[in-house]
């Protein structure tokens, strides 16, 4: 379990997953989730050069996953901010604690929120399965780990992305997770 970091915002991760919980109609299935966070901050990305959650990417058997989040969608994490919008994991589900609205979502920028909805729109209406074969298929920053995890780079998914710029693209996202550590303190 890799200790939380201060450039992690749980609350905000946890308003990413509401978002896709709500348009399943409060409760949504574990790895249909997991690959739509990945899809959107892939996507915002593309878009801002900039992904919504400051998480780690790792590639694991069913395609790539956002690590930190995944933690928590596990429950191998534990934070106020997580708990005050996702329920435990129960069985293969994740689902809201209260009903909200997308104006209850106050960590995610306009920006931010037509991206999730961009990727729902697409993606909502597909299985989990299907999903997952998609990011194996469209991802192509994820190789297959065979039973264990792999770190993606940020500089991999750019790359992919035809980002000419992916390595400066990626320090810029990590001094910015380092300034945050450091002012945090």
């Amino acid at each position: 379990m890799e200790s939380l970091r201060t450039w992690f915002n749980a609350r905000k991760a946890a308003q990413v997953a509401a978002f896709f919980a709500l348009q399943e109609n409060g409760v949504i299935n574990v790895l249909k989730l997991t690959k739509l966070i990945y899809i959107s901050d892939r996507n915002h990305m593309d878009r801002y050069d900039y992904p919504i959650l400051n998480d780690k990417f790792v590639a694991m058997p069913h395609g790539p996953v956002n690590s930190l989040t995944y933690e928590f969608i596990n429950g191998d994490q534990d934070n106020d901010g997580w708990n005050e919008f996702i329920t435990d994991r129960e069985h293969h589900n994740v689902g809201l604690t209260n009903p909200i609205s997308i104006s209850d979502l106050d960590e995610l920028s306009e920006a931010e929120i037509d991206t999730l909805q961009e990727v729902w729109a697409f993606f909502g209406s597909m299985g989990q399965y299907t999903i997952r074969d998609w990011t194996h298929e469209h991802c192509p920053e994820w190789e297959d780990p065979h039973g264990s995890s792999n770190p993606i780079p940020y500089a991999r998914v750019f790359k992919y992305l035809g980002k000419k710029n992916a390595e400066l693209l990626e320090d810029k996202i990590n001094e910015s997770c380092e300034l945050a550590e450091i002012f945090s303190k």
